[in-house]
C-alpha cells in the first residue's frame, strides 16, 4: 500500500508542478463570487438564505457543471501527455504493474476533482454568508451536503469518462474535445424510452429531490445503477487497453 501511495504522490506532484495548477481553482472561486455578487445586487430575493444559495450553487445545475469542466481540463492529459512526451516508458520500466500505475493516475484524478470541489464549496459558503441572510429558510446542513454529493458524483462520472478517453486516444486535444461535447450534450433529453439507458439523462441525481424524472421509469436507484455500470465499463476499457498497448 505504501508503494501505491508513493505512486499517487508522484502523480499529484506532476500536476502540482504545472504552472497552470492553480488556475482552475482561481476560476472556480472568481466565477462563483461573480454569480453571488450579481444575484445579491440585482436579484436579492432570489435566495431566501445563505444556505439556500449554497445548496443551489453546489448542484450540477449550479456550479457543478463548471467544476466538472475545470476538472476535465485539469486532468485530461494525465495519461495522454505521458505518451506524447515519451515519459510513459520510464514509468513502465519500474517495478510496478501497469494496473498499479494506471490506478494511481485515476486516484489522482479523483483527488484533484475532490480538491476542486472542496475549494469551490468553501468559497461558495463564504460568499453565501457574506452576501445573504444566515438565518431563515428551510434549507439545512443535510440539504447542503446532499447537493455537494450530487455535484461531486456528477464530476466523478465525467472525469472517469475523460480518463478512459485519454487512455484510448492518447491525445489531450481529442480528449478535451470529446469531453466538452459530452458536457454540452448532457442537458439534451431525447423523449424515447430507450434513452433512459444512456449516460446523459442519469448524470444529475438532484432531479430526484421531489422533481419529475426526465423519462418515465427512471428512479434514483435506476440512475445510480446506470452510472455504476457506465463507470465500470469506462474503467475496464481503459485498464484493458493500457495493459495491452505496446509502448515504443
Amino acid at each position: 500500500m505504501r508503494k501505491f501511495n508513493l505512486l499517487v504522490l508522484n502523480e499529484w506532484l506532476k500536476i502540482f508542478k504545472k504552472r497552470s495548477f492553480f488556475i482552475p481553482y482561481l476560476i472556480a472561486v472568481l466565477f462563483q463570487a461573480m454569480i453571488a455578487y450579481i444575484s445579491h445586487s440585482f436579484s436579492p430575493d432570489s435566495f431566501p438564505s445563505a444556505a439556500a444559495f449554497i445548496k443551489e450553487m453546489l448542484l450540477p445545475t449550479g456550479l457543478g457543471q463548471i467544476i466538472a469542466i475545470l476538472a476535465i481540463i485539469g486532468t485530461a492529459g494525465i495519461v495522454s501527455k505521458e505518451h506524447s512526451q515519451g515519459t510513459v516508458k520510464f514509468l513502465l520500466i519500474r517495478a510496478r504493474s501497469r494496473t498499479a500505475i494506471l490506478a494511481s493516475k485515476y486516484v489522482t484524478v479523483l483527488l484533484y476533482a475532490l480538491s476542486l470541489t472542496v475549494v469551490t464549496a468553501a468559497s461558495i459558503v463564504i460568499s453565501g454568508i457574506l452576501l445573504f441572510q444566515t438565518g431563515g429558510g428551510e434549507t439545512g446542513i443535510a440539504d447542503i451536503l446532499q447537493s455537494l454529493l450530487y455535484g461531486y458524483v456528477y464530476t466523478v462520472v465525467y472525469v472517469t469518462f475523460v480518463f478512459m478517453v485519454g487512455v484510448l486516444t492518447n491525445s489531450t486535444g481529442v480528449t478535451i474535445g470529446i469531453s466538452m461535447f459530452a458536457v454540452m450534450m448532457d442537458k439534451v433529453v431525447i423523449y424515447r424510452d430507450f434513452y433512459k439507458y444512456f449516460l446523459f439523462p442519469n448524470l444529475d441525481l438532484s432531479i430526484y429531490r421531489g422533481g419529475t424524472p426526465p423519462l418515465p421509469g427512471m428512479t434514483l436507484g435506476f440512475s445510480i445503477l446506470m452510472l455504476a455500470v457506465y463507470m465500470a465499463v469506462f474503467l475496464l476499457a481503459g485498464f484493458l487497453v493500457f495493459r495491452r498497448r505496446d509502448v515504443a
